[in-house]
C-alpha cells in the first residue's frame, strides 16, 4: 500500500486538492495500485485549531508516509502573528528542513493552447516552452546563521552560507535530469560579487568535468538570467541555482505561462520522499467560490507519481489529459485570456473535464 499525507491547508487549498484526489481515484483504477491517504492540518487552519501552524501530529503523519501532497498555506488573517507562528515561516520552511527536501523542482511549461495567455509575444514562445528549475531549498540565505534584527532595530543580518556537499547534491539532480532532456544545464549564480557563488561555480564546474562532461554546461549571472528569461526564454532547458535566486527566477518564469495556477512543484530528498505543491499560493480572495484553477494541483500529483512512486506512465497520462482539456477549449477564468472561442469552467467542472479525458 502506497501511503501519502494530504495537507490541503488554507484558502483554495481544499478546493483544488479535492480535484487532484479525484484524479488519483482514476489512477488507482487504471494502475491497480492503492494509495492510503491521511489528511492532516497545516498552516493557518492548523494554527486556529491547535495554536501552531505545524502540529506534531502532522509531522507524524508525514513521517509515516512516502510523500506529501500539499495544497497551500497562509493569508491576511495570519499575517500579524509572530514569525514562527505564521503559516509560511512556521509550517512550510520547517517541513522542508525536517525532511531534508533540498531539491526544489519546478517545471515551467507553456501548453500550446495557452500561448495567447502568456505575457510574452508569441514569436518568443512559438511552439510552447519547457524549462525546468532545480533550486537548492534547504540552505543559503534563508537558513544561514546568524539571522537577526539588532535590538535598536536599526540594522539586520542574514547570513548566506553554502557547503560543497549542498551544492554537489543539487547539481547532480540537475545534470541527471538534463541527460533525459536536451542535455544542457545553465547554472545561475552571482560569482562576480558573492563568495558563495564563487564556490558554487567551482563545485558545479568540477562536477561537470569529472562526471557529466557529456552535458553542455553554461554559467550565467542571476541579473542576466532574469533578463534572458523574458528576452529569449527558449534558450533554457535545465536551470540550476541556489535558494534565493531560484525563488525569484522560477516565479518570474512562472508568469511566462500566463498563470501561477498552471504550475506545479516538487521538493524532494535523497530517498525519493517529496512534498508536491502548486506554486500559486492560497488565493484567499477567491476561496470558496469555485473559481480556482486546479491544474497546478493536478500536475503536482503527476510529479508525485513520477518522483516518489516511479509511475512515469501515469504521470504522463495526467499531463496529456490536461493538455487535451485545454486543446478542447476549456479554461478557468485565470487562463481565459481574450479569446472568445473557449468555455470557462469552475474548479469542479475543470476537474471533471480532466478526469473524463483521463
Amino acid at each position: 500500500m502506497n501511503k501519502i499525507a494530504v495537507l490541503a491547508g488554507d484558502g483554495i487549498g481544499p478546493e483544488v486538492m479535492s480535484q487532484a484526489l479525484k484524479i488519483l481515484d482514476i489512477i488507482e483504477s487504471k494502475s491497480n495500485k492503492k494509495f492510503e491517504r491521511t489528511e492532516a492540518l497545516i498552516g493557518g487552519i492548523a494554527y486556529d485549531e491547535t495554536g501552531t501552524p505545524l502540529p506534531d501530529e502532522t509531522i507524524k503523519v508525514c513521517e509515516a508516509s512516502q510523500a506529501i501532497l500539499f495544497g497551500s498555506v497562509g493569508g491576511p488573517k495570519w499575517e500579524g502573528l509572530a514569525p514562527e507562528k505564521q503559516p509560511e515561516r512556521g509550517a512550510l520552511l520547517p517541513l522542508r528542513k525536517h525532511f531534508s527536501l533540498f531539491a526544489n523542482i519546478r517545471p515551467v511549461k507553456i501548453f500550446p493552447a495557452l500561448i495567447e495567455s502568456s505575457s510574452l509575444k508569441n514569436n518568443l514562445i512559438d511552439g510552447g516552452l519547457d524549462i525546468i528549475f532545480f533550486r537548492e531549498l534547504t540552505s543559503g540565505i534563508y537558513f544561514g546563521q546568524p539571522k537577526m534584527i539588532a535590538p535598536d532595530r536599526k540594522s539586520a543580518v542574514d547570513t548566506m552560507l553554502y557547503t560543497e556537499e549542498e551544492i554537489t547534491r543539487i547539481a547532480i539532480k540537475a545534470f541527471e535530469a538534463a541527460k533525459l532532456r536536451s542535455n544542457k544545464v545553465c547554472s545561475v549564480d552571482k560569482a562576480n560579487v558573492l563568495m558563495t557563488s564563487v564556490l558554487w561555480r567551482e563545485v558545479v564546474s568540477n562536477l561537470h568535468k569529472s562526471k557529466y562532461s557529456s552535458v553542455e554546461l553554461t554559467h550565467m549571472f542571476v541579473d542576466n538570467a532574469a533578463m534572458q528569461l523574458v528576452r529569449a526564454p527558449k534558450q533554457f532547458d535545465v536551470i540550476l541555482t541556489e535558494n534565493l535566486f531560484g525563488d525569484i527566477l522560477s516565479d518570474e518564469a512562472a508568469m511566462l505561462t500566463g498563470s501561477l495556477g498552471m504550475l506545479p512543484s516538487a521538493s524532494v530528498n535523497e530517498k525519493s520522499f517529496g512534498l508536491y505543491e502548486p506554486i500559486g499560493g492560497s488565493a484567499p480572495d477567491i476561496a470558496g467560490q469555485n473559481l480556482a484553477n486546479p491544474i497546478a494541483q493536478i500536475l503536482s500529483l503527476a510529479l508525485m507519481l513520477r518522483y516518489s512512486f516511479d509511475m512515469n506512465e501515469y504521470a504522463n497520462m495526467i499531463e496529456e489529459s490536461v493538455s487535451k482539456t485545454l486543446n478542447e477549449g476549456f479554461r478557468t477564468k485565470d487562463i481565459a485570456g481574450q479569446s472568445t472561442d473557449i468555455t470557462i469552467l469552475g474548479t469542479v467542472e475543470m476537474g471533471d473535464k480532466i478526469a473524463a479525458n483521463l
